[in-house]
């Protein structure tokens, strides 16, 4: 088996990960790169858009790519919470309840359509995404490793969604559109996918023990103080904006840390520069934020607002002896 010990073994592996969703996936590197971020990054990617446009696709097709434990669950509104997590089953003959784990006890969990469920099954997620773990009727059980929640999500205007609660969204480390292919891309499409779906000669190209060494590997992506002062900084401007009434919390600046590692090391990079914060302040950030009234009525989106405190925010000065962004 493939056992990768540093960033060139990395950016092999991530390769073959890339050309093998890329396959399915035309004309979306930009998606595709912010998924493998999320993965190495052990987070949980939200992607949201109108349907047709691939989202599904491509969250089977990073599954498909890993040799791991697969579930998918098509969120409904008559969706149950146990459903989800799994409940505790009387059985007969040993005279005892027994624990029947749900849908959630998966390496790579694709939750279809996650805003048509209730709120009450999509708090469900909550304790899994963030501790990795359920617990019923007072006893825990751990999730599998890796564990990554890729969900869709259709925009909150379409007809049976139901907005995700904020700390629903705070728990996914970055949220992407889709967006409509270009005309070649589409046309290509039409060749790839006319046929039987590619989905199914997709094969799986790492393993899921290459993950954990890759995840390993992205810990040790060294972030320098500077550095950590600039996300700290552009965290807090979200909370001091008046065009906000909810910014983002401390979880985002961990998150957008966590992230810019992956990032450097998809560069070939054992350090993060403010570049790396910049290029995911956007996909981390703009999804946990609240606009005011008055926001909302000029149109602005918190994706904009973001990309203004990016612009407006001065970066990380270099170290008096040496340089603010990298080790010596």
């Amino acid at each position: 088996m493939y056992s990768p010990v540093g960033l060139p073994e990395l950016a092999a592996v991530v390769d073959r990960i890339r050309a093998n969703i890329e396959s399915v996936i035309e004309g979306k590197p930009e998606a595709v790169r912010i998924a493998l971020t999320v993965l190495l990054a052990e987070g949980h990617l939200l992607l949201e858009d109108v349907p047709g446009v691939g989202k599904t696709m491509l969250a089977k097709a990073l599954a498909r790519s890993v040799d791991c434990t697969v579930r998918r669950i098509q969120f409904t509104p008559d969706l149950l919470p146990s459903d989800v997590t799994g409940t505790n089953i009387f059985d007969q003959q040993q005279r005892d309840f027994e624990f029947r784990p749900g849908a959630i006890f998966a390496q790579i969990v694709v939750g279809d359509e996650i805003n048509r469920a209730s709120p009450k099954t999509q708090s469900a997620l909550l304790e899994s995404m963030e501790e990795r773990q359920v617990t019923i009727d007072g006893t825990s059980y751990e999730l599998p490793s890796p564990f990554m929640v890729v969900a869709t999500q259709n925009p909150v205007e379409m007809e049976g969604t139901y907005p995700l609660p904020e700390a629903q969204r705070d728990r996914f480390m970055a949220r992407i559109s889709m967006g409509y292919p270009s005309p070649e891309a589409e046309f290509a499409m039409l060749d790839v996918h006319a046929g039987a779906s590619p989905l199914e000669d997709l094969q799986p190209v790492a393993h899921a023990a290459d993950i954990l060494k890759l995840i390993e590997l992205v810990r040790t992506v060294h972030v320098a103080d500077p550095v950590r002062r600039y996300a700290v900084d552009l965290v807090a401007a979200t909370r001091s904006s008046h065009e906000l009434r909810l910014g983002a919390s401390p979880r985002a600046t961990l998150h957008l840390v966590r992230a810019a590692r992956a990032g450097a090391a998809l560069d070939g990079r054992d350090y993060v520069t403010p570049d790396d914060l910049q290029r995911l302040a956007v996909p981390v950030l703009a999804h946990r934020l609240m606009p005011t009234a008055e926001t909302q009525l000029s149109r602005r989106t918190s994706e904009q607002i973001v990309t203004d405190l990016v612009a407006r925010l001065p970066l990380p000065r270099p170290q008096q002896g040496g340089t603010a962004v990298r080790r010596g």
